[in-house]
C-alpha cells in the first residue's frame, strides 16, 4: 500500500506565545497518539484542497492562509488530459520502513473559526505552546504518531533557527 498525505502545521500568536494544534488520533483498531491534522488526499485532489478538507474534517477549522500558496501554480487549461500543480511546502516526508509506504508535505497554515470536541477519527484537538510541544517530544516521542514525529522534530528545529 502507498499513501499520499497533505498534512497541517496550524499556528497563532496567542498572550505572546506561538501554539500549534495538535490532536488525538481515534481511529478504532489504532493506538491513540498526538497527531498534526492532515491525512490521505484523495485520488487526483490537490495537495491544498485536500489540506483544507482534512483540516476541516479532523478540527472545524477553516483554513484561510497556507504558507507557499502564492507559490502554486498547475497545468490547468495546457492539456485537458493531463494537470499537475506544483508548490512549496513547509516540508516533506517519506517513510523509509514500517507496515506502509507512506510520502506526505507539511504546510504552514492559518485558520480561524473553532475547535471541535471531536472530528473524523480524532478527539481533542487543542492549541498547545511551542515550548510545551517540545518538551512533550522531548518526554516521551512515542506518544506521537509515528508519521508525525519526524514532522514534529522538523518543525522544532526550524523554530529553533529562527
Amino acid at each position: 500500500m502507498y499513501l499520499v498525505n497533505s498534512r497541517a502545521i496550524i499556528e497563532r500568536t496567542f498572550n505572546g506565545s506561538i501554539e500549534i494544534v495538535v490532536q488525538t488520533r481515534n481511529k478504532p483498531g489504532e493506538l491513540h497518539r498526538i497527531e498534526l491534522p492532515g491525512g490521505r488526499i484523495d485520488q487526483y485532489e490537490s495537495l491544498v484542497t485536500a489540506l483544507i478538507r482534512e483540516v476541516k474534517e479532523e478540527t472545524g477549522l477553516d483554513v484561510v492562509e497556507i504558507e507557499g500558496e502564492d507559490t502554486r501554480i498547475d497545468t490547468v487549461g495546457m492539456d485537458p488530459s493531463f494537470e499537475v500543480e506544483c508548490i512549496q511546502p513547509f516540508g516533506a516526508y517519506q517513510t523509509i520502513k514500517g507496515p506502509f509506504d507512506s510520502v506526505g508535505v507539511y504546510f504552514r497554515c492559518k485558520v480561524q473559526g473553532e475547535l471541535l470536541q471531536s472530528g473524523d477519527e480524532t478527539k481533542n484537538p487543542r492549541w498547545i505552546p511551542v515550548d510545551e510541544l517540545r518538551q512533550l517530544m522531548h518526554d516521551d516521542p512515542l506518544q506521537f504518531s509515528s508519521i508525525d514525529r519526524a514532522g514534529v522534530l522538523f518543525y522544532l528545529k526550524y523554530m529553533e533557527q529562527n
